[in-house]
C-alpha cells in the first residue's frame, strides 16, 4: 500500500508503507530522543552532538581526535541511512523533522580538524545550522535522493560546507 505525502515543494511523493521501525532505529534516528525535543528538534540534535563530542574530547588525545570524529561519521552514515529509512517508512513522512542524525552526521563533519575550543565549537554550531537551514545550491538537491540516503546527505553537504568556511576562520586566525 502507497500513501501520498508532499515534498518542501508541495508535490505528491509515494511511499511504500513500511514495517514498523525497529527499536535501533528509533533510537539512532532520533538521537536517542533528542529529535523528540522542541522547539527545533535539529537545532537540539546539533546541540546534543557539539555537548557529546566536547566530552569525549576530555578521553581522546588531540592527535586522535580528528580520525575520531572521521570515524564517528562515517559511523552515523553508515548506521543512520537505514535507521532514517526504516522511520520515514514506518511514519509514511519523507524526511520527518524528529529524525535528526543527519545533523549529527553534519555537526561532526563541520568539526573535523578544528581544535576543541568554545569559540570553535560554538562557530562549528552555527556554521552548520546556517548553511542547514539555507541549503545553498546544490544541497537543496540532495533531498530528492531516496529515503534515508537524500534525509542524510543533504546534510552532509551542509557540513562540508561548514567545514570549508571553518577551516577558513582558522587558517585567516579568526578563531583560535
Amino acid at each position: 500500500m502507497k500513501n501520498p505525502v508532499t515534498d518542501p515543494a508541495g508535490q505528491n511523493i509515494q511511499l511504500p508503507a513500511g514495517p514498523p521501525a525497529a527499536g535501533w532505529a528509533w533510537l539512532t534516528a532520533t538521537f536517542f530522543g533528542a529529535g523528540r525535543l522542541h522547539p527545533g528538534p535539529g537545532t537540539w540534535g546539533s546541540a546534543s552532538t557539539i555537548l557529546l563530542w566536547w566530552i569525549l574530547t576530555r578521553w581522546i588525545p588531540p592527535s586522535w581526535q580528528t580520525p575520531a570524529v572521521i570515524g564517528l561519521a562515517v559511523l552515523a552514515t553508515a548506521i543512520g541511512i537505514p535507521a532514517a529509512t526504516r522511520v520515514a517508512r514506518a511514519t509514511r513522512v519523507k524526511d520527518p523533522q524528529f529524525v535528526v542524525i543527519d545533523e549529527v552526521v553534519g555537526q561532526l563533519i563541520t568539526l573535523i580538524a578544528a581544535p576543541v575550543t568554545w569559540k570553535t565549537l560554538l562557530a562549528a554550531f552555527l556554521l552548520f545550522r546556517a548553511f542547514d537551514i539555507l541549503k545553498p545550491p546544490p544541497i537543496r538537491m540532495l533531498e530528492r535522493l531516496p529515503e534515508g540516503t537524500g534525509i542524510l546527505v543533504d546534510d552532509i553537504g551542509a557540513g562540508i560546507y561548514a567545514l570549508l568556511v571553518m577551516h577558513l576562520l582558522l587558517h585567516l586566525r579568526l578563531l583560535p
